[in-house]
């Protein structure tokens, strides 16, 4: 076995980015005293959910990957020997921007970013006015404490990226996540079938793959949603090692065994079995 233990960060957020800024940088303190070595934020965790809406202001927020944030980011995983897992709102270019995930080593390092695949597009969620589809593929680093492998928020819902980020090596899938509940929603049955379904696909992928599942969602009510936290853990067989609550901030630090899928692997044999001569219609949008 080992042990990396993994923390999650769910926190509420206002308009004012400095509090934000602050709120978190203090809650990667607190994480780290509790013995945290990997540190996971939640989506786009500097400012509000600002994809409610198409709104050109917003754009503003956008920054540099490398820059300022991952910098600052960087010394104080350094000083606390943490790798730090940080979603950001990136602008690579004029009037080119990405939902983007870096990933800052033990050593202060910045390792690489992710920029997210699944781009939606639905009410409260326009996110496609905002931001370009990655076009750095699937990503894992080699932190200090382990492999891991990024994805973000609606990336959660495709078994075929958490399927190819695993064939990379990853040792454990990490999303960051903004996602909630819509306050006209009055029928209780509804919000758990959709909590439920959000986390039994992630739960799904650790089964599939062989491989712990970690996942961060903000809390708190913001512009007609209310999003429903609930960041959890899972282990490499789909097992719900932790949940937070859906309507508290929570720093969690959690145990996760990095190594198990050689154990799973071997018991439950799904790479092994994998037909691939068999799936190359995959890559088709249908099959007329």
């Amino acid at each position: 076995m080992k042990n990396v233990s993994f923390a999650l960060i769910q926190l509420s957020v206002s308009e004012n980015l400095t509090e934000n800024w602050t709120k978190t940088i203090q809650s990667i303190r607190d994480a780290a005293a509790k013995g945290a070595q990997v540190i996971c934020l939640q989506e786009l965790f500097k400012s509000i959910y600002f994809c409610y809406e198409e709104n050109p202001r917003f754009f503003e927020l956008a920054e540099s990957i490398p820059g300022p944030s991952t910098d600052e980011l960087g010394e104080l995983a350094k000083e606390l020997n943490v790798v730090i897992v940080a979603s950001l709102f990136e602008k690579r270019a004029a009037g080119l921007y990405h939902n983007t995930t870096a990933v800052i080593d033990a050593d202060g390092s910045y390792l690489g970013k992710y920029r997210k695949m699944h781009i939606p597009d639905d009410p409260g969620y326009y996110e496609k006015y905002y931001f370009t589809p990655g076009d750095l593929g699937y990503q894992v680093y080699q932190t200090k404490f382990a492999k891991i492998g990024v994805l973000i928020c609606w990336d959660q819902w495709y078994p075929e990226a958490a399927r190819l980020t695993a064939l990379k090596g990853a040792e454990v899938l990490v999303y960051p996540t903004a996602i909630g509940w819509d306050l006209e929603e009055k029928n209780g049955d509804i919000n758990r079938e959709q909590y439920q379904a959000w986390q039994t696909i992630q739960r799904s992928h650790a089964i599939a793959n062989g491989i712990p599942v970690v996942s961060v969602n903000r809390v708190g009510i913001e512009n007609g949603q209310q999003f429903w936290g609930g960041s959890f853990v899972s282990n490499a067989f789909g097992r719900v090692m932790y949940q937070a609550p859906h309507d508290q901030e929570e720093i969690a630090v959690l145990s996760v065994d990095v190594e198990s899928s050689e154990y799973y692997r071997k018991t439950w044999p799904f790479f092994r079995d994998r037909r691939i001569d068999s799936y190359g219609n995959v890559v088709k949008r249908f099959i007329d």
